[in-house]
């Protein structure tokens, strides 16, 4: 609106405000309501209660009228006895008297309403002031229920929750399963974001894929497959606390974060390998071994190598490590470590090391460790895995040694509980705690044709072997239980990725994707092929396509120069331009004859020589030039040898 146009709008809303609403003019110059969500709702349900509330009192009201009307007739009839009986002239008997007067002694103390109707009536009210938030239209429906009273189904909840605390096993979820195949060789990563929308598998055949629960159907087909490290073997896989970044744990030395659809967000920088001391190196120098990410810190992750250190990286800064810590052996030398991780709070990380050793150091101080047990496992065994239980408390170790042992990292000394012959043939073969941190899970490694690989689920408490899974006929290598899906993956050493669920017990994940139906392929895709493009199909290579002999023979015939029939051989002396075969011209006589002297001019003085007396009988050719300055002929004497004999040492020729 133009500024004149606004002026007239100020003046008709300050002198007449009928016309100006009437024209339109009214709203201008007023601010914009703000509207607070929080407070309108808060004055809805308060309204809600009040309604509510005057309905039941209305409804009290009511009941209570009715019950005066009822008590009223026999009260009007006793009163009517009563004044009989006292009338002159009228005589009653003791007994009557005495009837009277406990009729009206009953009457008084049933006058208002019955003690059932005003329970009934007061439940409801009650019920309305607590409960008037979530659900106003609720309404008390028949008698109280008396006290001590259970529904035959709240026993049966009770009972079963009951069962399921006394018996862990049937918190397993293990009654479904679906299989994702990965691909020919060893799942050796597996990585589900933190609320189990997608799961993320890694192999020894380089490949990433990614799994979507929500937009699978029951082809299970990964929606994504890449190779992010090149020809380098996946050792970890994890998504970070918020989810949006993946950390890829690979055989070479850098490792590389992708975002959720894999495309790559950064690289950490490789380290000089002629530099002894690893602290003033960059990055790592060797292949890496695992790797994960802070619990809290969504911006730090933690990785291990064979350059023997460990340290911390900022996704925002990938030309440096923010911190190393360097495990030292008992003898204070360098020691490789094959695994990392940090605790549940993110203040301590751990390290397990090549000489069985398991090292923690404090996340701020890297220079001494805080806790560390030497003789955690056999000496010379890969370490595959470390992790934390959610309460934070207890470590779980499993070793190359086919042992699992659980540690309290304030008694380090010696292991609370530990489990051996749990074969493991692989150097990133883990365990994990249930989501109520009561039980703990691995898996064992079979040789090709050794039988299954197993699941096996041990108590935290008594490490009692509870229960155990055959997998596949090939070994286990990964495990993971999610705790918001409760479901369990695995990963195998035949390519496989396996999903165990329940379908009352989990949520999401995998029965998203089991309950869609195979999606039918168009008649489109079925029909169409894929051109094959050989170098002879483009067109600069392309051959011309071969057309009808005849017509091509037609067009030849009309062209002179394709039509003319070849000339035959000369016979005889030549004509029309053209040497004849017998040597008629001059030229043919010269040739023939030269082509047919067969003189031998092998030796050059010989030949020369044989022409010297006719040449000084009747010279003509080198002679008359010579007749003048030289009449006699003067040859080259031939000279003699040399006789080296007679020169001094250092003339002579050397051999």
């Amino acid at each position: 609106m133009e500024p004149a146009a606004e002026g007239d709008a100020e003046m008709l809303g300050t002198a007449d405000p009928e016309l100006a609403s009437t024209m339109g003019f009214s709203g201008f110059g007023k601010k914009a309501r703000t509207f607070d969500l929080e407070a309108m709702f808060e004055q809805t349900r308060r309204t809600a209660v009040e309604r509510s509330r005057k309905v039941l009192e209305a409804r009290e009201r009511e009941k209570e009228d009715q019950t005066e009307k009822e008590f009223r007739i026999p009260c009007a009839a006793s009163s009517v006895s009563a004044s009989r009986a006292t009338r002159p002239g009228s005589t009653l008997t003791e007994r009557e008297s005495v009837c009277i007067e406990s009729e009206d002694t009953s009457n008084e103390a049933l006058s208002g309403p019955s003690m059932q109707s005003q329970s009934s009536a007061k439940g409801p009210a009650e019920d309305s002031d607590d409960d008037g938030d979530e659900d106003d239209d609720e309404e008390f429906i028949g008698p109280p229920l008396p006290p001590g009273f259970k529904d035959s189904d709240d026993d049966n909840d009770n009972d079963d929750t009951e069962e399921e605390d006394n018996n862990p096993v049937k918190k397993i979820p293990d009654s479904h399963e679906i299989t994702l195949q990965h691909g020919t060789k060893t799942v050796s990563a597996l990585g589900l974001d933190p609320s189990g929308a997608r799961l993320i598998t890694g192999g020894y055949d380089y490949d990433v894929k990614f799994w979507d629960f929500a937009g699978m159907d029951a082809s299970l087909q990964a929606f994504r497959s890449l190779q992010p490290c090149e020809c380098h073997q996946i050792k970890s896989l994890q998504y970070s606390s918020t989810g949006d970044v993946i950390l890829v744990v690979s055989g070479n030395s850098q490792a590389k974060v992708l975002d959720r659809d894999g495309f790559p967000v950064m690289e950490c920088i490789k380290g000089d390998q002629y530099i002894v001391d690893m602290t003033n190196t960059k990055g790592h120098t060797a292949m890496l071994n695992s790797g994960c990410w802070h619990p809290k810190i969504k911006e730090e992750f933690l990785t291990c190598s064979n350059d023997g250190t460990v340290r911390t990286w900022d996704v925002n800064n990938e030309k440096k490590h923010k911190s190393v810590f360097k495990p030292r052996s008992v003898q204070g030398k360098r020691v490789i470590p094959t695994t990392c991780t940090y605790s549940r709070d993110g203040k301590l990380i751990a390290a397990g090391c090549q000489d069985g050793s398991i090292q923690i150091w404090d996340r701020n101080m890297s220079v001494h460790t805080k806790f560390h047990c030497r003789q955690a496992h056999a000496s010379g065994s890969d370490t595959s895995c470390l992790t934390f239980s959610y309460d934070g408390t207890v470590l779980a170790s499993r070793g190359g040694d086919d042992t699992l042992k659980l540690w309290d990292i304030r008694q380090f000394k010696k292991p609370l509980n530990s489990a051996d012959g749990l074969p493991s043939f692989f150097p990133m073969t883990d365990c994990c705690f249930s989501p109520d941190d009561k039980i703990l899970v691995t898996g064992t490694s079979v040789k090709k044709g050794g039988g299954s690989g197993k699941l096996f689920f041990f108590d935290r408490e008594t490490f009692q072997k509870l229960y155990e899974i055959e997998v596949t006929d090939a070994s286990v290598v990964r495990c993971l239980w999610h705790p918001k899906l409760n479901q369990i993956m695995v990963g195998t050493g035949n390519g496989l990725a396996k999903v165990y669920y329940d379908p009352v017990k989990s949520q999401r994940g995998a029965k998203l994707c089991v309950v869609k139906t195979k999606r039918k392929e168009r008649q489109a895709e079925t029909l169409t092929q894929d051109y094959i493009i050989t170098p002879h199909a483009l067109p600069m290579f392309r051959e011309p396509r071969q057309r009808s002999t005849r017509k091509q023979l037609e067009k030849d015939r009309l062209d002179p120069m394709k039509s003319h029939k070849p000339e035959p051989p000369v016979a005889g002396a030549g004509r029309g331009g053209r040497v004849g075969t017998h040597g008629v011209t001059l030229s043919s006589y010269i040739v023939k004859n030269i082509a047919l002297d067969k003189t031998d001019d092998s030796n050059p003085r010989e030949a020369i020589l044989r022409h010297a007396k006719e040449a000084e009988e009747n010279p003509y050719w080198v002679a008359p030039a010579y007749a003048k300055t030289q009449p006699k002929t003067v040859f080259a004497e031939v000279e003699p040898e040399d006789d080296e004999t007679d020169k001094p040492e250092w003339k002579k020729r050397k051999i």
